[in-house]
């Protein structure tokens, strides 16, 4: 899984930019008027050189970056995630009313593309950054309406939790201003967190709630932030705490800064923590828990107002497609069928006797399949998720011709918020190479975490999944800074799911238990298919999806009860994957088709990766391009 970035505001609008983008029905051509307006602006030569359609596209890329780094300056979250050290020392502004100008600003800059290039005198990158553009501005008008449907505070992108998480492994501390920019910025928490509790209060007056399982994460993470020193004389120090103390310890190590200079600003740290942290947090974690006196067991987006509305736009942002729910269950009960058959084949060669379901229950326990719960059987984890990397990174120009540039570590989930993350995901690296790309694994629990499934998630996860994707994105060139971090979310995690499915034609998954491993994550993409929507819109309980999963995969309940409850939270989301890959999958089998032994699986890699993480309608286009330019190379 690639998470959303912490940032709540419409600021990030352009680091998310095509989290869902609309049908090419809707997007083929420019609005009515808006090619003549635009001919009429910048006028059009009869008929247009290489050198017109060259200098044309520049000019747009050009004032795609200017507006993306206009975009940018009003975020200091953004700009830390990308390594930009302006505003070191400040939050977002998630008010409303900064939304609402976020929203203004958007119109008002596409309306000024359409009024000041030609959309005729565009190459292939400058047309699709046109299109998305176009889409980024209907998915905003829509996201705006439903603002506040998405929780501020829940156990999966929640303020609470991600607040330490952002200053932990993003704010990164080379120097001394650094140090004092971490300062600044537990000052400001006070006012940051306000922001995100009174936008919880606007949702709350609306009927927009959490249901009742996820203020007992939200609280439990909130009371891990402000445990240990400078909080207690429990004598270890808080996770904050910890993380300004090692960082600027560093400092002192390369004489960037005295020993007493760092004693100094780690007592500053430590005031801060005292004074603004702790008050706001423990303010926090009164308000949420009178909040949580009147939440509910209902569950599903239909609860909300205009529920059915709100989720089928996530299906819609979030597929690329226009795809219903009933027609996405029905998908999910299809795949279902077929991986359940392909199990069953995978118990034959093993030499197991029973059910499947008996099968799935020896998988869930037997000791074999598991690290022990200790430090060592973390480490060991996550020493052989490391080494199936380093071996795939290895075999890669078998199967690609471009990779990237950017490193890639493995870590555990760090413990202020393993309890409540998920089993498993990927953050990207800084673009100018300050921060590796890294792949975290939950290790709070090691039944949770079979070694069966240690391939095919660290594939996933990192190298070709993941790490692959976004890396290279982010290291392209000819292509307008927006498009360069996120995408298409049935793009990303298609492509993540992929990349799970591509090493066994590699060889990989000898052992029938590593794919079995294999399929048992795939069908755990099926049933998101069916439990999302079951939860969403017909209305399923928790208790019912959870079981569901518990009859139909080999994961562990702790894994069943942790993703359903995510699946809660973010509607829609994880239906992005199996449609995804899906998709991949159909247009690399009709490029075989089409080109019989010309077809080459490094340059369908190529034309996947190339352009970003785009709408699925447009990367279908891209296919048929290469399709038709590689038969005329014949």
């Amino acid at each position: 899984m690639k998470p959303v970035l912490i940032a709540r505001s419409s600021v990030l609008a352009l680091l998310i930019a095509t989290a869902g983008c609309v049908t090419s029905e809707e997007t083929a051509a420019p609005a009515a008027g808006t090619e003549a307006a635009a001919i009429e602006a910048v006028g059009s030569p009869a008929v247009p050189t290489a050198e017109d359609i060259a200098a044309e596209s520049a000019r747009l890329t050009d004032w795609f970056d200017q507006k993306f780094a206009e975009t940018i300056s009003r975020s200091p979250i953004s700009q830390t995630y990308l390594g930009i050290k302006d505003n070191y020392g400040e939050w977002d502004d998630v008010s409303d009313a900064h939304a609402l100008k976020e929203l203004e600003i958007q119109r008002a800059d596409i309306a000024e593309m359409k009024t000041s290039f030609n959309p005729d005198l565009l190459d292939h990158q400058a047309k699709i950054s046109w299109r998305i553009a176009e889409l980024n501005l209907q998915n905003a008008e829509a996201d705006y309406t439903y603002r506040h449907h998405r929780y501020v505070f829940d156990q999966m992108n929640g303020v609470q939790a991600e607040i330490p998480a952002f200053l932990i492994n993003q704010h990164q501390i080379s120097s001394k201003p650094d140090a004092e920019a971490y300062i600044s910025r537990l000052n400001g928490i006070p006012a940051y967190l306000e922001q995100n509790l009174e936008n919880s209060r606007i949702a709350l007056g609306m009927g927009i709630q959490p249901p009742a399982f996820v203020y007992t994460y939200v609280l439990s993470d909130a009371q891990g932030v402000i445990t240990g020193a400078p909080f207690d004389d429990s004598g270890k120090d808080s996770p904050l705490m910890a993380d300004f103390r090692g960082k600027v310890m560093k400092l002192t190590e390369d004489d960037t800064i005295t020993p007493d200079e760092a004693d100094a600003l780690i007592a500053e740290a430590a005031d801060a923590l005292k004074t603004s942290v702790g008050p706001a947090y423990e303010a926090a974690i009164a308000e949420l828990s009178e909040q949580a006196q009147t939440a509910t067991t209902d569950d599903g987006a239909w609860k909300l107002p205009d529920g059915a509305a709100y989720y089928a736009n996530n299906l819609r942002e979030v597929t690329t497609t226009d795809m219903t729910a009933a027609e996405i269950h029905q998908l999910g009960l299809d795949e279902m069928d077929r991986i359940h058959g392909e199990m069953r084949e995978i118990m034959k060669k093993v030499g197991f006797e029973g059910t499947l379901k008996e099968f799935f229950d020896f998988t869930r326990t037997d000791p074999q399949f598991f690290k022990p719960n200790t430090p060592e059987g973390k480490a060991e984890y996550l020493a052989e998720a490391t080494a199936y990397i380093d071996e795939m990174r290895a075999d890669l120009p078998s199967v690609f011709n471009t990779f990237p540039k950017a490193e890639m570590i493995v870590k555990a989930v760090e413990p202020f918020r393993e309890k409540s993350a998920g089993k498993a995901f990927y953050s990207s690296p800084a673009p100018d190479g300050s921060r590796p790309g890294t792949y975290y694994a939950n290790l709070y629990r090691m039944q949770d975490m079979p070694t069966y499934q240690m391939q095919a998630l660290a594939f996933h996860e990192g190298i070709p999944g993941h790490h692959m994707q976004i890396a290279i994105a982010q290291e392209l060139t000819g292509v307008p800074e927006f498009r360069k971090y996120g995408g298409a979310t049935a793009f990303i995690e298609g492509w993540g799911l992929y990349s799970e499915y591509l090493p066994k034609e590699m060889g990989y998954y000898s052992d029938p238990y590593d794919d079995f491993g294999r399929l048992a994550m795939e069908i755990w993409r099926a049933a998101r298919l069916v439990v999302d929507t079951g939860i969403h819109d017909k209305h399923w309980t928790r208790e019912e999806a959870i079981q569901y999963l518990m009859d139909n995969t080999p994961n562990p309940e702790g894994d069943c009860k942790k993703a359903i409850e995510r699946y809660i939270v973010m509607p829609g989301q994880a239906t992005a994957y199996k449609i995804g890959m899906n998709r991949i999958l159909e247009l690399r089998e009709h490029a075989k088709a089409e080109l019989g032994d010309t077809f080459d699986i490094r340059g369908f890699h190529d034309v996947v990766l190339k352009d970003g993480a785009l709408p699925l309608d447009i990367l279908e286009e891209n296919v048929d391009a290469w399709i038709t330019e590689t038969k005329a190379a014949e």
